[in-house]
């Protein structure tokens, strides 16, 4: 297998991003494709990449994956994928099997906040807390470049855990999750995602607008969009609070759709000592530096991370 090249896969809902990166993390190669929604085509559409990076490198590249979800040290059967096809399917070993090598596979946020801290933003850090604020919300935790996973795979992934400190209008709103496995009331996806931010908008205005609809809104002074994101900034940092306060990162940062608003980079470092138990709250948060292309970078490090 060689030395000189890495393929990284990122595995989305309606499209497949493959990228070839050498040994620096240079950027030789990338290629997106569409594919079925269905688990065959999903593993055919991979390896159709790999093939294609390998022809071109004219080696046998190693290969790194982001799924929307993770593959059980148990069973090695894949688990809360949102992709749901993945789901109780030994995604792994078939597509080991379809490539004739081994793979390393692991969660998308998990591939962002390992991007971000080797070549990122969060480069020169110990602790980098990686979190996704898109069509979801997650997050992921890497210490000294490697990626702490914990004994359930969800190290850092708080985004299916009750909103901190609700208050009365948020108790009345009566949200429930509708991830299979959730179902919680509160649960802080649906404040923070901009799925639910958007929803929340709209319910409560009676509009129908999109995400970066509002965003234009708030730009342009709208006094409702101001008011909700001044909401969705002091729910954010109760929810950053919380996680200080049990991993204490020395940088936060931030990808997805909703980390490109530039506000909550300014405000919410000032909320937050509001809710942090501490003198003074000393965590970064930063913008990511690779954008969308991160969970496929960290895809590619999953073979070299503990080189760095």
């Amino acid at each position: 297998m060689s030395k000189n090249f890495k393929v990284g896969i990122d595995y989305g809902g309606t499209k497949i991003e493959g990228i070839l990166m050498d040994n620096e993390g240079n950027e030789i190669l990338r290629k997106r494709s569409t594919y079925e929604k269905n688990y065959k085509s999903g593993i055919q559409t991979v390896s159709s990449l790999v093939e294609e990076f390998d022809k071109h490198t004219g080696t046998i590249n190693s290969v790194g994956v982001g799924i929307p979800g993770s593959s059980s040290k148990e069973t090695g059967l894949i688990k809360n994928a949102n992709s749901i096809w993945l789901n109780d399917k030994p995604f792994k070993q078939d597509l080991e099997n379809s490539l004739g090598r081994d793979i390393r596979l692991m969660n998308d946020a998990n591939c962002f906040a390992l991007s971000e801290s080797i070549d990122g933003s969060g480069r020169g850090y110990d602790s980098v807390w990686g979190v996704i604020i898109g069509s979801g919300f997650g997050g992921s935790f890497v210490y000294k470049n490697q990626v702490i996973e914990g004994v359930n795979q969800v190290a850092g992934d708080w985004g299916h855990q009750p909103l901190p400190y609700p208050n009365e209008e948020e108790q009345e709103l009566g949200l429930e999750c509708e991830v299979g496995n959730c179902h919680r009331p509160l649960c802080a996806e649906q404040f923070i995602s901009g799925v639910g931010f958007t929803k929340l908008f709209n319910l409560k205005y009676g509009t129908n607008f999109r995400t970066r609809e509002i965003v234009a809104l708030e730009a342009n002074g709208d006094e409702r969009a101001k008011k909700e994101f001044d909401l969705y900034e002091d729910r954010f940092a109760r929810l950053i609070a919380i996680m200080i306060g049990i991993i204490d990162p020395d940088v936060i940062i931030l990808g997805g759709g909703m980390s490109n608003i530039g506000r909550i980079y300014k405000n919410i470092p000032k909320i937050l000592p509001k809710y942090t138990f501490s003198d003074k709250v000393r965590n970064k948060i930063l913008r990511n530096t690779h954008g969308d292309s991160s969970g496929v970078r960290g895809a590619a490090w999953l073979w070299d991370s503990d080189k760095f």
